[in-house]
């Protein structure tokens, strides 16, 4: 079993209250350990060396719970999660919160669904289904208090993919590289159109001055119920 030496972020984390005790590090350890298992089957993940795993997946997941702080018991959704990141170390990290992990291919959740098994995660699910599908869907659309993303889709694309899940008062999060001033900038429209505040844009930086950014919107309003649209309609006219 791979060590991910989570001491050489401990100290770091713990700085904004987010506590790597025993358990939490048995937990990330078992899914890092998954992940680079199953990523020689399926393509989950560029980064397998631990050391990168360890800053570039779970440092900057945990990085969200500087700037974002869920309620106790609040509902989150992590829009084509993929390999789990950013909602499975959320979930690891705040058992009390309440996880959907979204995605629209198959072998990814029975990947994670093994994750939730084997760390003994309660409160966390997985569905198969399109972001533009649940947007519209009784069942998902505004029903949770943070819908995030990472790394999924240009920012207004991305908008109209989360924001129709996100309950009034809730909150939109979009983790994004170097690119995340330009894209904010031109989904000003999008968060307007679609019920949002205007989005502000928190910086940090990770190893190798990799820069990363965290984009919010708080949810003002409800979202018009022609959104989301057609995927071929949001791809060619970006709101």
């Amino acid at each position: 079993m791979v060590d991910f030496h989570f001491e050489k972020i401990a100290a770091a984390c713990a700085e904004f209250g987010a506590e790597l005790d025993r358990e939490k590090t048995e937990r990330l350890t078992i899914y890092g350990n998954l992940l680079l298992s199953w990523n020689e089957k399926i393509n989950l993940t560029a980064i397998t060396e631990p050391e990168e795993v360890l800053y570039k997946h779970f440092y900057d997941c945990i990085l969200f719970l500087k700037h974002i702080k869920p309620e106790r018991g609040e509902s989150l959704i992590d829009v084509g999660t993929g390999a789990g990141f950013p909602g499975t170390v959320l979930k690891i990290m705040r058992p009390d919160i309440k996880v959907t992990l979204l995605d629209s291919l198959n072998k990814r959740l029975v990947f994670l669904n093994e994750v939730i098994e084997k760390t003994g995660l309660e409160d966390i699910c997985t569905v198969h289904m399109r972001a533009e599908d649940a947007g519209k869907s009784p069942v998902h659309r505004e029903k949770y208090g943070i819908a995030c993303a990472r790394a999924v889709a240009a920012m207004p694309v991305l908008m109209e993919y989360c924001l129709p899940l996100v309950k009034k008062g809730g909150m939109f999060v979009a983790m994004k590289g170097a690119s995340a001033n330009e894209e904010t900038a031109a989904a000003q429209n999008a968060a307007r159109l679609l019920g949002a505040e205007k989005p502000t844009i928190i910086c940090e930086t990770l190893t190798g001055n990799e820069r990363r950014a965290f984009v919010t919107a708080k949810k003002i309003s409800q979202t018009p119920t022609k959104y989301p649209r057609k995927p071929s309609e949001i791809s060619k006219r970006p709101l």
